[in-house]
């Protein structure tokens, strides 16, 4: 998908809706900007065909959100891989937790997309860390040990005592709070850096809302949320 085109109409709502029908997109997940208005005629052009040309952008979370989810599609798992990746995971797992603590409990689910792994035991804090920072680092080890002697690279998703539930129920109330903060001063407000998959949970919550937009800003892994009102409110 390409990530900003120039779309041409007699009016700026025709040339918008072009443009979104060829990116196959909705208007909230795009930045528009209008590089010849309508009402810019001069005299001389009067008796031309009136243009307007618009240019999509496609928001940056939400190209990187496309592109995972074709990734997605296009890697299967087959059966002896699944098998593979599973025998990998316990192998890890039951030496790293033996080491630990030997009450923790564990259950590995696969199938040809993921394999998810769901870990029980309240005292492991320690593997979640500050907002999640840890387990998804332990999550992308887990992923390369589930790989090892496998041709596609495996996708692992862990969760550790239902940990991302509860952070995405924070976060959608948090960008709900934000957003009534956000019309009541009239003023953007920008959050804390946060993970490709929390500012999709962001993007998310409040991308059918009428009155205000959310967009990231700066480079990973400082990238940021900011919510700001519609330009026409």
């Amino acid at each position: 998908m390409e990530k900003s085109i120039i779309s041409e109409g007699k009016t700026t709502n025709e040339a918008i809706e072009k443009g979104l029908k060829e990116l196959k997109v909705s208007k909230n997940m795009v930045d528009i900007k209008v590089l010849e208005n309508e009402e810019k005629r001069s005299f001389f052009s009067i008796l031309t065909p009136r243009v307007v040309k618009v240019q999509l952008t496609l928001k940056e979370d939400i190209k990187d959100i496309s592109n995972i989810k074709k990734e997605k599609k296009e890697i299967e798992l087959s059966t002896e891989e699944q098998e593979k990746a599973k025998n990998n995971l316990e192998k890890f797992l039951m030496d790293f937790f033996e080491k630990i603590d030997k009450d923790i409990k564990y259950s590995i689910k696969t199938s040809n997309k993921w394999i998810n792994i769901d870990i029980k035991n309240p005292n492991l804090g320690f593997l979640i860390g500050y907002r999640g920072e840890t387990l998804y680092a332990f999550q992308n080890i887990l992923s390369s040990i589930a790989s090892k002697g496998i041709e596609n690279k495996v996708r692992v998703i862990l969760d550790i005592e239902g940990y991302k539930a509860k952070r995405e129920k924070s976060l959608e109330e948090l960008a709900e709070k934000i957003a009534k903060v956000v019309v009541k001063t009239k003023k953007s407000v920008t959050l804390e850096p946060m993970q490709a998959y929390e500012r999709k949970i962001i993007h998310t919550k409040l991308q059918n809302s009428e009155v205000v937009e959310t967009k990231s800003i700066g480079e990973e892994p400082r990238r940021k949320v900011v919510i700001s009102l519609k330009r026409n409110k």
